[in-house]
């Protein structure tokens, strides 16, 4: 948190959260326990070990920077982590563990990414993957009261192909027009390594999906290779010119005229994830390239992108630092969260009922 704490008004303001990857919510202390209730050997000997690696800032563009002897890379870390997750429960615990934190942390909605291919490739079946979310959808709406429309990701570095036959194994499980859906998830996205693999390559899982009622997303990861090409081609390209309905990241934007403005015309709003991108930007750097986006008229709202792997630093305390750094007021903060409303595809009901409770927000300073 460079220092910050986290105020009293942050913690209390009503949150939604439409970029979170669930497994990168995986705690070192729900992986120690999965690892030993499952039998799968870790590579530390201790749990004070195995929460120390951690605290690591890992390598996150091994492709444009190099490797960094004895520095995991980011997807290294985050898939090793999943090797725990074998069974229902066990996606089942990881989808409650967030939710429940999510009660704690004030946010009423959220809209977690997800995949199979990861899971499936370790030979764990999808059902396990998708009841276990499915329950937890379930039940936290029940026991918490923290309502969820979930994200099936296609991830970008596998053939194209093969995340379109996932989708199929998972489309029973989706809402939209699926005749006989679970309603598990209500859109499709892109996770995992961008380097080299632009949007347009997914167009036809994008057109799939559609045809099947769901909404699409898609992330244009910041600092990427060729990062503003794909930008652009969420923005005028994809799901046949009609563009992206929101981008994840993409705060490689305020770069160019010609992308911001289209935001701004297309109504397409931005995921941004700011301690995700503070661990290798400068504070005078990160902080009015997001202002300037507020300023010009881009939509926005704040997340956490994958916590436990970014030094904990959750949804609180991402707004916390935009509400510091920014310089915003508390004014300004219910209107970020109010994007999050109204970026979100929550039910009118769900909407409304955040919206009122935002509107009773003191914002006298």
């Amino acid at each position: 948190m460079n220092g910050l704490a986290i105020s009293p008004f942050i913690q209390s303001l009503p949150k939604v959260e439409l970029h979170i990857h669930i497994e990168g919510t995986l705690t070192p202390a729900l992986r120690w326990k999965l690892a030993k209730r499952n039998n799968v050997p870790l590579a530390y000997a201790t749990y004070e070990e195995l929460v120390a690696s951690y605290a690591v800032t890992l390598n996150h563009r091994p492709e444009l920077n190099g490797h960094q002897p004895g520095i995991p890379t980011f997807l290294e870390a985050y898939f090793a982590g999943c090797e725990v997750l074998k069974t229902e429960d066990d996606f089942y615990e990881l989808a409650m563990a967030y939710l429940e934190r999510c009660k704690a942390m004030n946010v009423r909605y959220v809209e977690p990414f997800f995949d199979i291919q990861a899971h499936t490739r370790r030979g764990v079946p999808a059902e396990a993957v998708l009841n276990g979310y499915l329950r937890a959808q379930s039940d936290s709406a029940k026991q918490n009261g923290v309502h969820s429309n979930w994200i099936f990701c296609f991830l970008r570095d596998e053939p194209v192909a093969d995340g379109v036959a996932a989708y199929e194994v998972a489309r029973p499980w989706a809402a939209g027009s699926v005749p006989g859906g679970k309603g598990l998830f209500h859109a499709v996205g892109l996770a995992s390594n961008a380097y080299e693999r632009p949007p347009m390559l997914f167009e036809e899982a994008f057109q799939r999906a559609k045809a099947d009622g769901l909404h699409v997303t898609m992330h244009c990861d910041f600092g990427q290779k060729d990062t503003h090409s794909h930008v652009h081609e969420a923005i005028f390209s994809v799901c046949g010119g009609q563009g992206s309905e929101r981008i994840d990241h993409g705060l490689d934007a305020e770069d160019q005229e010609a992308l911001w403005q289209g935001l701004v015309d297309r109504g397409i709003g931005l995921t941004l994830c700011p301690h995700a991108y503070h661990r290798r930007t400068a504070t005078e750097v990160l902080f009015p390239k997001i202002k300037r986006l507020w300023e010009r008229g881009v939509k926005i709202c704040i997340n956490s992108d994958d916590p436990t792997y970014m030094h904990d630093v959750w949804v609180d305390g991402n707004m916390q630092k935009v509400y510091t750094y920014c310089g915003f007021g508390k004014a300004e903060m219910v209107q970020l969260a109010k994007n999050g409303v109204e970026m979100s595809w929550a039910s009118e009901q769900i909407k409304q009922a955040i919206c009122e409770e935002l509107a009773r927000v003191d914002i006298s300073d």
